[in-house]
């Protein structure tokens, strides 16, 4: 045999998610699906139901900050830019404090804007983006923390105009069609444009293509489809902004991801339990998809700290 044969990877341990899977079924906490990857290991997943295209809800910010990322890259925008710059005035002129808010806030969620795109008058208005630049702030921008649709909805707003797409469209050459996901569908407000915030449906093997994007530093087989310090700048120190939440897993939030209280670990953190969670310093990714109702997605967070995390 030749000195430089290759090794191959340890074949998958089937057994490693039975913990974590009799915990979801003994709690009832809604998983779907579960997909680990480990660097030098097999794939390993598991599926309690079919695997159908389902909303990942917030994860979908995530996926929206891959593509400011992207964006900057190509010199469209710079996350330091003030919105006005991109953002042409609705009639009526920008609301009060709109002019000082940069992309970063958005970002952050510390844009300041009280048209934060949950109440069905917003999500059905016929141009939220004038809605939202024309209502005056209720704080500075980068002074307060609100979970806000609408600013990552302005994000993908930026990139349309820079573009002249939908972010969907922009996005499939650059992001989803390398990752073969050829055809993935997005929410989009009533006058076109993708909702950013919400409303992508993926698969969960779909999904967890882009979770293993996130731990690969935006690397996918080679191609580096987002900028490394892009992925870096999403979750560094700098980039943590306190959300006041009592819950220990929401403390901080950064570019569009949370912090988690495992050291070094962070996530994207969609509505009824999707994740995709990431362990640098175990060198792997785990995407979950679930339908949690009733209970904080929280619950399915302490489960994999318990149950799987010390398999690792």
């Amino acid at each position: 045999m030749s000195d430089t044969a290759v090794t191959p990877a340890p074949p998958a341990d089937p057994y490693l998610l039975l913990p974590l899977r009799q915990r979801i079924l003994e709690q009832r906490l809604g998983v779907r699906a579960l997909h680990l990857h480990r660097e030098g290991h097999a794939e390993l997943s598991h599926r309690f139901v079919e695997d159908t295209a389902e909303n990942v809800y917030s994860v979908s910010k995530t996926v929206t900050a891959l593509a400011v990322g992207i964006a900057q890259a190509e010199e469209l925008l710079d996350v330091e830019d003030l919105i006005v710059d991109h953002l042409p005035a609705p009639d009526g002129g920008y609301g009060q404090g709109v002019d000082a808010v940069r992309i970063r806030h958005l970002l952050t969620m510390t844009s300041g804007s009280p048209v934060l795109g949950f109440l069905d008058a917003e999500r059905d208005h016929a141009d939220l983006t004038a809605l939202i630049l024309g209502t005056d702030l209720t704080a500075a921008p980068g002074e307060r923390w609100e979970y806000s649709n609408g600013s990552i909805f302005l994000l993908s707003r930026i990139i349309g105009e820079r573009t002249g797409q939908t972010l969907r469209d922009w996005l499939m050459p650059r992001l989803f069609a390398p990752l073969g996901i050829l055809n993935p569908q997005w929410f989009t407000t009533r006058d076109g444009h993708s909702w950013g915030a919400t409303g992508l449906h993926l698969k969960s093997g779909q999904l967890a293509r882009i979770g293993r994007l996130l731990l690969q530093r935006g690397a996918h087989e080679g191609t580096q489809l987002v900028p490394a310090e892009w992925i870096d700048a999403l979750h560094a120190d700098t980039s943590w902004v306190a959300t006041g939440d009592p819950e220990p897993e929401s403390v901080r939030y950064g570019l569009a991801v949370w912090d988690c209280t495992v050291d070094g670990a962070w996530r994207a953190d969609g509505a009824y339990g999707q994740f995709l969670l990431v362990l640098p310093a175990q060198q792997a990714v785990l995407t979950v998809t679930s339908h949690l109702e009733g209970r904080g997605g929280a619950e399915i967070l302490r489960a994999v700290w318990q149950e799987l995390l010390p398999l690792l």
